[in-house]
């Protein structure tokens, strides 16, 4: 038997992470920053319903002296964020490390800055059964369907590598069915037998787990344990003509994300409550209650690694120009924690 299906207030709080969402559109923008009044550069970005990003974390804590945020609407998905800073709509943007080497390599003129997501033990992505489902190895995936909130991200970059890392030839992994369901509703279609695997993160994996009925399959943390998956990007021409404001954007992130490391998590959650209230997006501020870590490395500083496992996998799998190397992708040259200008520090 089920459990019982989800309370009101639960539905609620999870289709808060899906609503508002807003596709950017306009000319492509150029290196020409505009600037407020007051002489500060003004960085448009996208966000996400009902949650915080380190970038306005920053900016609520008076962490940037030279940056004037202005939000311009919510995100899809990483890889639909990253083309729009790519293309000028925005000044920056976030997505999986993956889909950025994939554009990187496609000679977009981006260049990552920080980390800002990543896997540990607390928050991670896992991969779901049903607690009776037959599926208990990689080759039991083979001719099954898994579930995913886009295609060309994490996600699809996981199970992949997941499934290599078990033994499982190229063709016998592309017989695994991977197919887009949004997270709202991945719990659904997988209790009702429409998905054999769902992708299940956050407060969607926390609440699913708490009803029963689902086993874990693996998670991201189980491939590379805590480990920085994500970055933010900028377009290569804006940080040369912008260098100061860059400067100013990334320390205040890397200060926004050491904060969130070295204070209570009840601080955490307040201080996000605060920031929704008082932003007027209409949004539920009850989500922020499942936030648990930062999930990210220590100031968001980038390592070569966490490129490299992805230019690795591109080139083995999707014929990757081999002389693409890290380095020609991220830079930790503005960050604070990075560049030796500050001193992390523990809880």
């Amino acid at each position: 038997m089920y459990p019982k299906p989800l309370h009101r207030k639960v539905v609620a709080l999870i289709a808060a992470l899906v609503a508002g969402s807003a596709v950017i559109t306009g000319c492509s923008g150029s290196s020409d920053a505009e600037k407020t009044a007051d002489g500060k550069t003004v960085f448009r970005y996208q966000g996400s319903a009902s949650q915080v990003t380190f970038p306005e974390l920053a900016d609520n804590l008076g962490y940037f002296d030279k940056v004037s945020l202005n939000w311009v609407g919510d995100t899809t998905s990483g890889p639909q964020d990253i083309q729009s800073a790519a293309t000028g709509d925005t000044e920056f943007g976030g997505a999986f490390n993956g889909a950025i080497v994939k554009l990187a390599a496609a000679q977009s003129p981006i260049q990552s800055v920080i980390s800002y997501y990543g896997a540990d033990k607390e928050t991670f992505n896992g991969f779901y059964v049903l607690e009776d489902s037959p599926i208990r190895t990689a080759r039991d995936l083979i001719g099954k369907k898994v579930a995913m909130n886009t295609l060309g991200a994490h996600a699809e970059f996981i199970v992949r590598e997941w499934l290599a890392q078990q033994g499982l030839t190229k063709d016998e992994i592309a017989q695994v069915e991977l197919t887009v369901v949004p997270p709202v509703n991945t719990e659904q279609a997988l209790r009702q037998g429409q998905i054999d695997v769902g992708t299940l993160g956050s407060v969607f994996r926390q609440t699913a787990t708490e009803r029963g009925g689902l086993r874990e399959l693996f998670t991201d943390e189980s491939l590379y344990g805590t480990f920085s998956y994500g970055t933010y990007v900028l377009r290569k021409d804006f940080i040369e003509q912008n260098r100061d404001a860059v400067q100013d954007f990334v320390q205040g992130v890397a200060r926004a994300i050491h904060w969130t490391q070295t204070v209570p998590r009840a601080d955490v959650i307040a201080k996000y409550k605060d920031i929704i209230a008082g932003r007027g997006r209409n949004e539920n501020p009850d989500l922020v209650d499942y936030w648990k870590s930062s999930s990210v490395a220590p100031g968001g500083v980038i390592a070569d690694e966490e490129f490299g496992i992805w230019i690795d996998w591109l080139q083995r799998n999707e014929g990757l120009d081999e002389s693409i190397t890290p380095s020609d992708i991220y830079t930790n040259e503005f960050n604070p924690y990075a560049n030796g200008q500050a001193q992390l520090e523990s809880k």
